[in-house]
């Protein structure tokens, strides 16, 4: 037993000594050493912004626009689409913003998606089909990178969930194409700060120097509702989209979460009352 209590004791020991040996030198630095020193390219970084008076899928009462959502899609098919892929959303999934089935399947036919030769077996494509989901526009890495510069297009089915603030994110990334403030590239240049030849300037990207050329124009398509199409119009436009390709369910959950905080409201007053009648008759001891 002793021998025991002894090793339990000197292995706490021995741990306390290496948590302390590490969590120490830490401590110390960052109490009393120098600052982290913070890349070049952080002077430029700038926080994601919402477009004026927000979106309408925002706070707790938020709604779908599905207007909006339908000028997104828009500008994904005719814009991001060259480029960028959808694969977990499925054609029949846009019946969700306000399409009929009948459109659906005449949308869906017009895309070409990946098939099979019945008679010869070999790959080939055909339309697409309401259960089919939207095709990568490259086959593979490696012909993706090879058509941009080396940089392989993300896919954007997810793409406000894999970034911090992600719908304001990608709106602020695709309205932010603007030339560098002249003493702050002054002052990141003399960092060694540059924006390499191919690559573009937008303080939204992580290390502002991003790959993609600015994809929106005025007026580069033309919305079936008749809106202006401004670049700010179609950043928020596709957004939108993009947050409902990554979050389909969101609205539902929020109005779920009225319910749910409503039945926890009665549950518990319940519960008092419960308690008050259970112990009506009860005196408490007194000493």
């Amino acid at each position: 037993m002793t021998i025991r209590l002894a090793g339990i004791l000197i292995g706490l020991g021995i741990t306390a000594v290496l948590v302390l040996w590490s969590l120490i030198p830490g401590a110390y630095n960052y109490a009393f050493g120098p600052p982290a020193e913070k890349p070049a390219y952080y002077v430029f970084k700038e926080k994601p912004v919402a477009p004026e008076g927000g979106f309408s899928f925002d706070g707790p009462l938020g709604k779908w626009d599905y207007a909006q959502l339908q000028r997104g899609y828009a500008v994904y098919k005719q814009v991001c689409s060259a480029c960028h892929g959808l694969k977990y959303v499925a054609f029949r999934n846009l019946q969700e913003l306000g399409y009929t089935d009948a459109q659906v399947r005449a949308e869906a036919a017009t895309w070409n998606v990946p098939g099979i030769d019945p008679n010869t077996g070999e790959a080939t494509t055909r339309p697409g089909e309401p259960t089919d989901y939207f095709p990568d526009p490259y086959p593979n890495n490696v012909a993706a990178a090879a058509a941009n510069n080396n940089a392989i297009p993300p896919d954007l089915s997810l793409m406000t969930k894999a970034r911090k603030d992600g719908t304001n994110y990608v709106y602020s990334l695709l309205n932010g194409y603007v030339d560098p403030d002249p003493e702050k590239l002054a002052k990141a240049q003399e960092q060694g700060f540059e924006t390499p030849m191919g690559l573009y300037f937008n303080p939204w990207f992580s290390n502002v120097n991003l790959a993609m050329p600015p994809q929106l124009y005025p007026d580069l398509i033309t919305y079936d509702d008749g809106t202006e199409a401004t670049v700010p119009q179609m950043s928020a436009d596709i957004a939108a989209f993009l947050t409902w390709t990554a979050e389909p369910s969101l609205i539902q959950r929020k109005q779920t979460g009225w319910f749910v905080i409503a039945f926890l409201i009665f549950a518990t007053g319940l519960a008092f009352l419960s308690y008050k009648q259970i112990w009506a008759g009860k005196k408490s001891k007194t000493k």
